[in-house]
């Protein structure tokens, strides 16, 4: 692919991703990765550049739904308890480049049910839905599970928790956001140190990927923490992602 239609792919797409995924309280790495698999970058860059932009965009997405008072610090610091260090961990290994993408195409195949709804319970509203109370244990399994996870691959894990938290009743759509983009905030500071330990290396685009990202997620987050509806971009990007991961996968 040359170097034009990259970069005007990459004007289109990143800020749209940083848009949808701010407005669900999340940082976008899975749509990144998609997108950069697609242009055809290595998995040297993917993984620090798919970091860098989930950082700026979940601190983004944190802050709106923080202010809204969505954020349940208990429930997020069982999870992160777990997940932080197994991130670090994670982020310090070098996998196979097969492996990599097996495990990347089937976390975009969950990311893709994600945004399709199939995770969604109905009984969660956005605003007046019941939950019922944590279980440490279980949230700190769980947390270093998607941790490591995230570390490995550069992905920040909130597009597994979320769902998670509303499948166990913990939380409704908001809060679990909220909970989700401050989860995936120090999930990727921590994947991103521990790959620094064994280099990194950026794509040359990352500046302009940079600011297109903080465009996207400032008005995604916004938007988002006051009912957006983003169904139908949810489904192209969800298309994006089905077809990144069978690329992945089958190529």
């Amino acid at each position: 692919m040359d170097t034009a239609t990259t970069i005007w792919i990459l004007i289109i797409c990143i800020p749209v991703i940083a848009f949808l995924y701010a407005s669900v309280g999340h940082g976008g790495a899975s749509g990144y990765l998609a997108l950069m698999s697609i242009i055809g970058l290595s998995q040297e860059m993917m993984k620090p550049t798919a970091l860098m932009l989930n950082i700026l965009v979940s601190a983004i997405a944190f802050f709106y739904f923080w202010k809204a008072g969505y954020f349940k610090f208990k429930l997020f610091a069982a999870f992160a308890i777990g997940s932080v260090p197994f991130s670090f961990i994670g982020g310090m290994i070098e996998t196979d480049p097969y492996i990599y993408k097996t495990i990347l195409g089937i976390f975009l195949i969950i990311a893709t049910l994600k945004l399709i709804g199939v995770f969604d319970r109905a009984k969660n509203s956005e605003t007046n839905s019941k939950t019922r109370e944590s279980n440490i244990y279980i949230a700190i399994l769980v947390g270093s599970i998607i941790g490591f996870f995230s570390g490995l691959i550069g992905i920040g894990g909130g597009i597994i928790l979320s769902p998670v938290i509303l499948i166990l009743g913990w939380a409704n759509v908001k809060e679990s956001a909220a909970v989700s983009a401050l989860f995936i905030l120090v999930n990727s500071l921590a994947g991103f140190a521990g790959n620094m330990t064994t280099g990194i290396e950026f794509s040359t685009e990352i500046v302009m990927m940079t600011g297109l990202a903080a465009v996207g997620g400032l008005v995604g987050a916004y938007y988002g923490t006051f009912r957006f509806n983003t169904i139908l971009l949810k489904r192209v990007l969800a298309f994006v992602l089905l077809f990144a991961s069978l690329k992945l996968l089958v190529v």
